[in-house]
């Protein structure tokens, strides 16, 4: 009898937990996706503005001011995702104030033409709603952590239509080789909940056709373990000079409202050299390569644009950068391989994400949501090929690699911002 009242009250025990999570979660779901939405709303709407109105790349520089007197009123300068991640692991905890924060200071960068992406302020945004939650409902340390996970899972899934991919990029990207297990059910729920808000309010789901792809074959399949060891090599590229930047400008130009003015101004002289494609997130330059088309430097014109602006100051992200530099290189490095340039851009985009963020499930099932099933093994080959091979760099200082990317071995250190 005995055994089987521990066994009850074990049993309900994890019925409560998981009910209350389940509760909980949904509810940062809501909140996120209703953010999210607004979010993406706001980029889109700017986004707009600015192509009606090229003018406006001009101004940039004072969007620069802007941001950097915003930071500097709200004293948050050094704030950003890397404290996000770094809340998960530790007792700091995630400013509300982070949350408006970014939101508004995203806006300005694309309003004005800075190159970023917008998921560093959908983690940065999720994470700060997430916590804020846990702290209404009076969460302890270790439930503040999910929480926060919570949140980075429902912006990022709003913003994207990627409900799984959110979900497990928020378990995966903290500490690599360690998933946290214990937030499944909470992440998937707050991802789905914010995922249906976004569809109930027209946002459409980021998704590419890239056409007929081929039956698994040798032929194919070397091509594409070349092209992903190609994506590695560039990954790492990317991450040291979007850590070159970032220091380099710093120490440079010490003031950061002078630091960015200039670097909106070399945004302004960039795109008069090179044009506006480089301007903003490029998710339309993204699509022309999943049809095949491809500037051959467009993806090292991407890493400039988007090195100087997030490098000097801007605000945003440097995950939809790399869908278009991975996306762009795939395009025309696949088909010198003899790939269909389509499915090589398609191949490129996952493979230098998965590169960059050290995020390999998270990756696999990131193809899934935007390409379909159908080149499953293909695209996992490249994520596991791309993963092995681009080292312990990372686009986030405070990523931890737990353990080893070549041998069962516990190595505990942050990833590498410089080569050694």
């Amino acid at each position: 009898m005995d055994i089987i009242k521990r066994n009850s009250k074990t049993a309900f025990n994890y019925i409560l937990a998981i009910l209350k999570w389940i509760a909980v979660s949904a509810v940062v779901g809501a909140v996120g996706g209703a953010v999210g939405v607004a979010f993406h709303i706001s980029v889109e709407k700017v986004t707009e503005l600015r192509t009606e109105h090229e003018w406006i790349v001009f101004l940039l520089p004072v969007g620069g001011l802007a941001i950097a007197g915003l930071y500097k009123l709200l004293k948050m300068e050094k704030l950003g995702t890397d404290n996000v991640i770094e809340s998960i692991r530790t007792e700091k905890s995630v400013p509300f104030l982070l949350a408006p924060l970014i939101f508004v200071s995203t806006v300005i960068t694309h309003l004005f033409g800075g190159s970023a992406g917008r998921e560093g302020a959908a983690l940065q945004l999720g994470g700060s709603i997430g916590a804020q939650v846990g702290r209404i409902v009076r969460f302890d340390e270790k439930d503040m952590h999910l929480a926060t996970l919570c949140g980075m899972s429902a912006v990022f899934s709003a913003l994207f239509g990627t409900p799984l991919t959110a979900a497990l990029f928020a378990l995966e990207v903290i500490s690599v080789g360690v998933v946290y297990y214990s937030g499944i059910i909470p992440c998937l729920t707050a991802s789905l909940v914010a995922f249906k808000i976004a569809l109930l309010c027209k946002v459409p789901p980021v998704r590419f056709s890239i056409g007929e792809i081929t039956p698994l074959g040798f032929s194919s399949l070397w091509r594409v373990v070349v092209l992903s060891a190609l994506c590695a090599a560039l990954s790492i590229g990317f991450c040291l000079i979007m850590n070159f930047s970032h220091k380099g400008s710093a120490k440079l130009i010490k003031n950061p409202f002078l630091r960015a003015f200039v670097g909106g101004a070399l945004v302004i002289v960039l795109t008069l050299i090179f044009g506006r494609d480089y301007n903003g997130a490029g998710m339309n330059i993204i699509e022309n390569a999943m049809n095949g088309q491809a500037q051959p430097f467009a993806f090292l014109l991407k890493i400039v644009f988007t090195a100087v602006t997030i490098g000097f100051g801007f605000k945003g992200g440097e995950i939809v950068p790399t869908f278009f530099i991975g996306s762009t290189f795939g395009c025309v490095v696949g088909s010198l391989l003899g790939l269909d340039p389509g499915f090589a851009a398609a191949i490129g985009l996952v493979s230098l994400f998965c590169g960059a963020v050290n995020c390999p499930i998270a990756s696999i099932f990131l193809s899934i949501e935007l390409f379909g099933s159908g080149g499953i093994i293909y695209f996992a080959v490249a994520c596991a090929v791309s993963f092995a091979l681009s080292g312990y760099f990372g686009l986030y200082s405070s990523q931890k690699i737990l353990y080893s990317k070549t041998r069962a071995e516990f190595i505990n250190i942050l990833t590498a911002q410089e080569l050694k």
